[in-house]
């Protein structure tokens, strides 16, 4: 088996573009290097600015603070005896704690107990004057929301009070057979009240 030598100037020629290669790659190298010191360098010396204008700024506090107690000492009579000879004394502050009030909630006066036939003159007195609405008689009475609601619906069946339906919430008003009931209740009341009497 024969092998070709290649000319000389190929030979050459490569020797030559390997040796340029690794010169290119050192050149490189060496920018990267000096470019990467010259942040740092950069970086460096910024922070050395910083660190340099915090201590002026220090300094120029500690030159005031000596100024101030320079002036403080000049302002001392000379009868008076300095602190760093006196003994340091602990003044404790007693503290009163005040309790925080906390606001009194208004009360509600509750009708007490009573049937449903008491129940209706009372609501039936209510809405004399005014209409209501559910929410104001519950709140008057002191009864829950579905017991209210319960009983102006077996009133409205009933045809005692009538409900206005155009506006939410509804409300409701006393009709003649309501004023009715209300007068013959309070006749009664008034017969029977001698009677026990």
């Amino acid at each position: 088996m024969l092998v070709e030598i290649p000319d000389l100037d190929v030979i050459f020629g490569l020797i030559l573009a390997f040796i340029g290669g690794l010169f290119t790659l050192f050149i490189y190298f060496k920018l990267k290097a000096v470019s990467a010191s010259n942040d740092q360098t950069k970086a460096d010396s910024e922070r050395l600015e910083f660190y340099e204008r915090q201590l002026i700024d220090l300094k120029i506090k500690l030159d005031a603070i000596d100024l101030e107690n320079l002036s403080f000492s000049q302002q001392i009579p000379q009868n008076v005896v300095r602190n760093e000879e006196k003994p340091v004394q602990v003044v404790e502050k007693q503290v009163q704690v005040v309790p925080e009030q906390t606001p009194v909630q208004p009360r509600v006066e509750r009708t007490p107990n009573m049937s449903s036939g008491d129940i209706v003159e009372v609501v039936l007195r209510l809405i004399t004057d005014r209409s209501r609405t559910s929410r104001d008689i519950q709140i008057t009475l002191g009864k829950s929301r579905e017991h209210i609601s319960r009983t102006m619906k077996k009133m409205s069946d009933d045809g005692l009070v009538e409900r206005n339906t155009n506006a939410k919430p509804y409300s409701y008003s006393i009709t003649q057979t309501g004023r009715s009931r209300l007068s013959g209740s309070g006749a009664a009341t008034q017969t029977i009240a001698p009677q026990t009497s």
